[in-house]
């Protein structure tokens, strides 16, 4: 290997874990030279969430015109680059399989190292975007497929102190969203519509005094659930910004109440809060709200709304932390759908 991981100063990263097919050109010092996201939202909308076979077929339709505008929008040429990075996991395997199938022969035909990133560890990286990062922190990864409480006591360096033991926060948004009629993804609207309504059917907070910092949502998917189909055998007409305003009440008071306690008794300075799930508003407003009135010694990172979906960006900023621990993959590098912290310690250097 030629270069010095150490002096990495530009990385063209890779993300196709799910339904969006980004590339972006990124630097050591944590500047977006470009991301480039497809997104395929309206393929989807259709079937209520995302169809793996289809978010395959999409991500070969659009890798390479992905590459090319990153490339283009950067101004940055060959030789330039330092390095490859790619998501291998966790995610739907076909998706993966094309961003790292890419990713490979893009690093092999320009003699150029891969390096591989666990997907998660690019959400919790996307707060370098907004700040500097100092250790131990805790983040807390909400989106559609996690819900979990990571303690890093390093840079690269991932511990579960927590999660979800069954549904993910941004799973129950875009089931009971179906059960409202909102389009996916659900998320965005159940979260507007929640500003206009009131907490009027307390639905259950569960494992919030539980002495772990667990979670678990269906049981308030099955109560939502069982509210509305009750209503409507019975003919009551129920308000949908009520019942969004009482779902989202109660995910939040979880959330931030286990967060908040994990925080304390871990003793950081420093809370991430990233995933898809980061980008509601309610979210980030109770955070705020309760940080200011604890008063407690705690910087809360979240990042802008763009950054907040999945994206390349976040990846090629995780990059940098895994080069300079010497975290490269050879040419066999597969995907792992079922990725976590633990394994990503395994990588062989």
């Amino acid at each position: 290997m030629e270069k010095n991981p150490q002096n990495f100063k530009i990385i063209l990263a890779v993300e196709s874990s799910c339904d969006e097919t980004s590339v972006a050109i990124v630097t050591s010092e944590q500047k977006i030279l470009s991301n480039i996201v497809a997104s395929q939202i309206k393929s989807h909308q259709r079937f209520g969430g995302v169809v793996p076979e289809v978010a395959s077929r999409h991500h070969v339709e659009q890798i390479i015109s992905c590459f090319d505008e990153a490339m283009k929008q950067a101004g940055v040429t060959m030789d330039q680059i330092d390095a490859v990075a790619v998501t291998y996991g966790p995610g739907l395997v076909g998706a993966l399989l094309i961003g790292i199938t890419a990713a490979k022969t893009f690093a092999w035909a320009h003699n150029l190292p891969l390096i591989p990133v666990n997907h998660m560890a690019g959400h919790i990286a996307a707060a370098n975007f907004v700040t500097e990062l100092h250790y131990p922190l805790l983040a807390l990864l909400v989106s559609g497929g996690h819900t979990e409480l990571v303690y890093m006591k390093t840079p690269g360096s991932y511990e579960i102190i927590g999660q979800t033991r069954d549904d993910a926060a941004g799973e129950a948004y875009d089931k009971i969203g179906r059960v409202l009629g909102v389009s996916y993804p659900s998320g965005k609207i159940i979260d507007e519509m929640a500003h206009h309504g009131n907490d009027t059917f307390h639905f259950p907070r569960a494992m919030l005094k539980e002495d772990n910092f667990d979670f678990s949502f269906s049981g308030l998917k099955s109560s939502f659930i069982n509210t509305v189909h009750n209503a409507q055998q019975k003919e009551i007409t129920l308000d949908a910004n009520d019942l969004a305003a009482s779902f989202q009440a109660s995910v939040i008071e979880v959330l931030v109440t286990k967060t908040l306690r994990c925080v304390k008794e871990l003793g950081v300075k420093q809370l991430v809060v990233a995933g898809g799930v980061a980008a509601n508003r309610g979210l980030k407003e109770t955070f705020t709200k309760i940080i200011a009135q604890e008063q407690l010694d705690l910087q809360l990172i979240v990042p802008p709304v763009a950054l907040c979906g999945d994206n390349a960006a976040m990846i090629g900023s995780a990059a940098f932390i895994e080069a300079k621990e010497n975290h490269f993959a050879a040419g066999n590098l597969n995907a792992k759908p079922g990725l976590s912290f633990p394994e990503q310690q395994e990588i062989e250097v």
